[in-house]
């Protein structure tokens, strides 16, 4: 049983060590104050464990050294980002030939049409179009799916992440009214007037929220991912294509994150058919970027519904879009990295980071619970999987994540931050996955009466 006095004493015993060990990240981090906003170049920053954020010197695979000399085995690797591993030979040898031949351009180059025919194979799209993130990609997927039907409304599903799209930066009340998420900053309307939010696997509830015939499209994870990994019971997929169908409603499956199932994500891995999907991060090792895919139908829906005059000015698009630095860097990615060999070598790997988890996790009679989703892989601080956003964010428990995050970074292991999450990749070996094993035993021990 977890003690929680122990708890507060050894969180508080690892700032003690975190401190003593990054001392010039602290330096770097008071210094960023005179001019960036809390100290960090992005706001959310500051939510990683520890006094201050860690100050990253170089990358290299699936490790890093930060300005103080430590060396950290990255199991977070940029939150998807790079999933891949850090500054990998083709992508740098791509990209170093791309940038000396121009950036930017707002011209199209010979790597987009090779990217277009590559993601078609794998995610079963006929067209496709290039964003700078997958945030972009979703909010432009939703754009024309609204212009096309006419109708004023999306769906989405409680505590699912989409990026910073505005139509799902909202939960549900415990009456079950939409209402702007807990954080949510400064929403231009209230997400009720955009939205329907329901929970994952309520079959019942799509219909219900469907019926009307006022969504333009579902938005969807295959598999919940930001609040945990909350797997599909089996038959919802199915029952999601058919009732979407039926009311006259496009499919939208975001693959940001689930593309750790395989070279086509979960659309390929599961069989699914979806009229768009969505995804950033990954397909371009890193260098910002986003890609959303459409069917056939909705591909010519769409040219149909934007006039060639205003396809600069209606909200869709972008200088940097499709930029010759992304694109190269993205051929690159999906026909020399992100191939079957990748997922072949780290899938498995994942699977044992996951069994060493639960072995503890049984050791010490824990209510707790982990989980995998190709090379994904999460424990939660609950007895069994859960089956919805509700469930899993109710199982949160703010000092206990806080004290997993900084004690596994004091030992060199960095976690995805805000929930326990470790991508596997690049040149992570067995023994390095042994290693989290033994480490995990030891942080978990140090907390049980």
């Amino acid at each position: 049983m977890i003690s929680k006095k122990l708890l507060k004493s050894q969180y508080q015993e690892e700032r003690k060590t975190f401190e003593e060990n990054h001392k010039k990240s602290g330096e770097l981090f008071q210094k960023a104050q005179a001019n960036l906003l809390g100290g960090v170049p992005m706001n959310w920053m500051v939510r990683w464990a520890g006094s201050w954020p860690v100050f990253v010197e170089k990358a290299k695979g699936a490790h890093f050294t930060d300005v103080d000399g430590n060396e950290y085995m990255d199991f977070c690797l940029g939150d998807t980002g790079s999933m891949l591993g850090h500054a990998m030979d083709p992508v740098i040898e791509s990209v170093s030939k791309a940038i000396a031949k121009g950036t930017t351009l707002m011209l199209p180059t010979e790597d987009a049409i090779f990217n277009g025919q590559e993601l078609t194979k794998r995610f079963g799209m006929k067209y496709w179009q290039f964003t700078t993130s997958a945030t972009d990609a979703n909010r432009f997927a939703l754009r024309l799916a609204r212009e096309i039907t006419g109708r004023s409304k999306i769906l989405a599903y409680n505590w699912c992440y989409h990026g910073s799209v505005d139509e799902t930066v909202a939960t549900l009340d415990e009456a079950g009214n939409v209402i702007p998420k807990p954080g949510n900053v400064g929403p231009q309307v209230s997400p009720a007037l955009t939205s329907k939010i329901i929970e994952w696997n309520d079959i019942d509830a799509l219909e219900n929220a469907l019926k009307d015939r006022d969504v333009a499209a579902v938005l969807a994870e295959p598999a919940l991912t930001n609040i945990g990994i909350v797997h599909p019971d089996p038959g919802y997929h199915e029952a999601l294509r058919k009732l979407t169908k039926k009311y006259g409603t496009y499919l939208i499956i975001d693959e940001t994150h689930t593309i750790c199932a395989g070279t086509g994500g979960c659309t390929k891995a599961w069989g699914l058919e979806p009229d768009m999907v969505t995804m950033g991060k990954t397909i371009a090792a890193g260098i910002p970027t986003g890609a959303y895919g459409m069917s056939e139908e909705v591909g010519k829906k769409a040219l149909e519904a934007i006039p060639e005059h205003y396809a600069d000015v209606g909200g869709v698009g972008g200088t940097l879009a499709g930029n010759a630095l992304a694109m190269a860097a993205m051929r690159t990615t999906l026909s020399e990295i992100l191939t079957e060999k990748f997922y072949e070598k780290n899938i498995p790997l994942a699977e044992r980071f996951c069994e060493g988890v639960k072995s503890i996790i049984s050791k010490y009679h824990l209510p707790w619970n982990a989980t995998v989703l190709g090379n994904r892989t999460e424990y939660w601080f609950r007895e069994t999987p859960a089956h919805n956003g509700l469930e899993a964010e109710q199982a949160q428990d703010e000092l206990l994540d806080k004290y997993m995050h900084l004690a596994s970074m004091n030992r060199g292991v960095l976690m995805t931050p805000f929930h326990n999450m470790a991508l596997v990749s690049a040149d992570i070996t067995e023994k390095d996955i042994d290693y989290h094993t033994t480490m995990f035993d030891e942080i978990v021990k140090a907390i049980i009466e």
